[in-house]
């Protein structure tokens, strides 16, 4: 299968010590073994409403109680089932008749979901702080250590399945590859920029990308990107073309690669050159990230603390609180098989309908 075109891809400045923080506290003290073998059970919980505490007042849907914090990835499969991840409150289905939180037997309830694919088979693919997990449709299935990821306890952040059908996975601990038997490391080139000071793991790779070439992009912890083609590595960092070494990428329908920074805004490299709006003026924001393109062929993307843009090709339209955002700060962005446009913040989901952001629960009355 080909991956989903907008995942998103970068955190904002403001939430890096939080993200470290619920990195230690929310996904550590488990002791567990998890096999591969033994599946877990599905516990699925309905009551009228949850009542849990949140970080900020929620002005937009929070799923009916269940998100204390924000929804980090999105995900809608064939079969029409939507998928939240949440920072801190693990896994949420809506399969059309139920909106649920999925307990799964032996895996902390504060699980953080970084990343959601689907493979060819429909199996659905959770990139978590508790290591992988897997759905069939039936069942839950995790992997760690036990069965072939390195690490003690590896946190995955990138995943991605290839043309060929190989998943590649970013953890702390490194980088793997799954043909669906067994777990090969791969590893990239022992290289750093100067002064190099990763946030998480010097081995952790945030984000994949395969480009229309078949070349692989790797998106690192301050290192960078690096791209690999027939066994050959080029590095690109801020000595050769890169505005900031905290970097993500997102390939558009045209070709060109779109990359988004922790310091330095936004990029356009279109094979040769690196055009960059943020520096040149034509845009706001120098933390900025979260590409999307939706079916019309528009480019959205974050700016922290200033808003979301979208690009038609011609134009950069910002849009602020004024257009119905709860803040000018958004976690993570999704376009569903309706055209819709989701955005997650820390004050609930909403969907864009056109013109301006509104409450996810008008469009779609399920989300409560």
């Amino acid at each position: 299968m080909s991956v989903k075109k907008n995942n998103f891809i970068t955190c904002p400045r403001i939430l890096i010590l939080l993200l470290v923080t619920f990195q230690l506290s929310s996904c550590s003290g488990q002791g567990k073994e998890k096999s591969a073998n033994d599946p877990v059970e599905i516990v699925t919980k309905n009551p009228l409403i949850y009542k849990n505490n949140t970080t900020f007042p929620q002005i937009h849907t929070n799923l009916n109680g269940m998100v204390r914090e924000f929804v980090r990835s999105m995900y809608q499969d064939t079969k029409g089932n939507y998928w939240f991840g949440t920072n801190g409150d693990g896994i949420i289905r809506y399969d059309g008749k139920l909106l649920e939180k999925m307990t799964i037997e032996g895996i902390n309830k504060g699980m953080r979901v970084l990343s959601i694919i689907e493979d060819k088979a429909g199996n659905i693919w959770f990139g978590t702080c508790e290591g992988l997990i897997k759905y069939d449709g039936k069942k839950f299935t995790s992997f760690s250590k036990k069965e072939g990821l390195p690490g003690d306890d590896p946190e995955i952040w990138g995943l991605i399945i290839d043309k060929s059908g190989l998943m590649w996975i970013g953890s702390t601990a490194g980088i793997s590859l799954f043909d669906g038997k067994k777990f090969t490391p791969f590893s990239l080139p022992d290289i750093k920029v100067e002064d190099s000071k990763s946030r998480l793991s010097d081995k952790l790779v945030f984000q994949f990308m395969e480009d229309k070439s078949g070349t692989m992009w790797f998106s690192t912890d301050g290192n960078g990107i690096f791209k690999y083609k027939n066994g050959k590595f080029t590095h690109l960092t801020s000595k050769n073309g890169l505005t900031d070494d905290n970097a993500g990428f997102f390939e558009d329908k045209k070709g060109n690669i779109w990359i988004g920074t922790l310091f330095g805004g936004v990029s356009k490299f279109d094979g040769t050159t690196f055009t960059n709006f943020t520096k040149d003026g034509i845009i706001k924001g120098e933390e900025a990230g979260g590409f999307l393109e939706d079916r019309k062929g528009n480019i959205w993307f974050t700016a922290e603390n200033v808003g979301v843009y979208k690009y038609d090709g011609a134009t950069f339209t910002l849009y602020t609180t004024k257009d119905g955002l709860t803040a000018n700060l958004v976690l993570s962005m999704y376009e569903d098989n309706k055209g819709q446009l989701w955005f997650g913040t820390w004050q609930g989901l909403c969907i864009f309908d056109g013109e301006k952001f509104v409450n996810a629960n008008i469009k779609e009355t399920w989300t409560m």
